[in-house]
């Protein structure tokens, strides 16, 4: 499923909130709006990204441009047999995204243009969380500046009331999980909903008290394994990263089922946790393993072990076959094409949305896991149909 670029994504994000802010009259007919400066500071988009939001609210009709002055708020369209200046009502409910990865990770971004366009979308606004950016910096300097940023959304979405979140959590390790903790506790102690994206914040098997959303996990893993080993291969390893996010545990544990359920070896040693891109690492994971075929915990890590493949100079597939998960956008670009389970993102997204509304009216439901099923895409890194010589 291709994705959008992250500048359209950030132009329909302004332009749907500065929409919702006009509509809930916080700005009234005959304000001025920010100007495109301090939209750009407020956003940290491009000066053509805010532009471009700003000429559709004059397409709509929400506001006029003064030449020499500014931007500035038009009547709102009137209701049947309402009076002219009449707002128009906001949505009945109001939901903050606390997405810290959005723009890091390929399967956010198209889940939140599930929810944009779910069939319930005239019931809801989004409240897109923002803070300003930061310059760049260490890795550990970086890390700390997303958790503050996403303290001060969390903070923003609760003194403005939302009727809930969606929240996808901070990645694996135990400072990730006490943010994530300090996170629900502020929106718990508010008394907001929540409904989680794409993984739970804590390891299973313990969970959390709020509905869960996203891939079968362990599903996507089995399809994946097993896929490799009805095309005939014998010793299929799985790679992730050191420090991955508890999905991909689930993943893990669908491929060692899918290895028991086909009566493939079972072995431990060959659940390897390195840097993909480093090619010693995987140079010494093929000598000690020898591995005729690698499921890859996502895309982004098969690309890297791909590049670190071809550098050690094996042939793909002929060597060694590949399987990703998600069908990242450019999982077709890659220089073997890729063989991927790919998220059904925006059905997810759409998924969230009902998850929220029926949780927003049944406050009582038992916390649930909604798991959507992934779609095997097969392309030439697994070399199916391919004569292998």
């Amino acid at each position: 499923m291709p994705d959008a670029p992250l500048s359209a994504l950030k132009y329909r994000r302004i332009l749907d909130q500065l929409q919702q802010e006009i509509l809930r009259g916080d700005y009234r007919t005959g304000a001025k709006l920010p100007s495109e400066a301090d939209l750009i500071k407020r956003f940290g988009a491009s000066r053509i990204t805010v532009g471009r939001a700003v000429n559709e609210l004059r397409g709509l009709g929400l506001v006029e441009r003064r030449a020499g002055s500014g931007t500035y708020v038009r009547p709102l369209p009137a209701a049947p047999d309402a009076p002219v200046d009449r707002p128009l009502p906001p949505p009945a409910l109001l939901f903050g995204l606390l997405i810290p990865d959005l723009g890091g990770t390929e399967i956010f971004e198209p889940i939140c243009r599930g929810m944009a366009e779910a069939q319930q979308a005239d019931r809801y606004g989004l409240l897109w969380g923002h803070a300003a950016s930061t310059p760049p910096g260490t890795d550990a300097e970086e890390t700390a500046k997303r958790e503050e940023r996403a303290w001060q959304v969390c903070g923003r979405f609760v003194e403005r009331k939302v009727d809930g979140v969606f929240f996808a959590p901070f990645g694996q390790g135990k400072v990730s999980e006490a943010v994530n903790a300090r996170l629900l506790a502020a929106m718990d102690e508010a008394r907001l909903p929540v409904v989680l994206l794409d993984r739970d914040t804590l390891a299973y098997p313990r969970r959390t008290a709020h509905d869960l959303v996203g891939l079968d996990n362990r599903r996507a893993g089995y399809l994946a394994t097993e896929h490799l080993l009805r095309l005939g291969r014998q010793r299929v390893a799985f790679v992730a990263l050191p420090e991955a996010a508890a999905t991909v545990d689930s993943r893990i544990a669908g491929y060692r089922e899918a290895l028991f359920m086909e009566d493939a070896p079972m072995e431990g040693a060959l659940v390897r946790r390195l840097d993909p891109g480093d090619v010693l690492a995987v140079r010494a994971m093929l000598e000690e393993f020898r591995p005729d075929a690698v499921v890859c915990a996502n895309d982004r890590t098969a690309g890297r072990l791909m590049h670190a493949l071809l550098a050690l100079g094996k042939r793909l597939p002929q060597d060694v076959a590949l399987v990703g998960i998600d069908d990242a956008g450019y999982a077709s670009l890659l220089p073997v094409p890729l063989t991927t389970v790919r998220q059904p993102c925006r059905e997810i997204g759409a998924a969230a949305v009902a998850a929220m509304l029926e949780r927003v009216n049944r406050p009582q439901l038992a916390p649930r896991d909604i798991l959507l099923e992934g779609t095997l895409v097969v392309r030439e890194s697994c070399g199916a149909g391919l004569r292998l010589v």
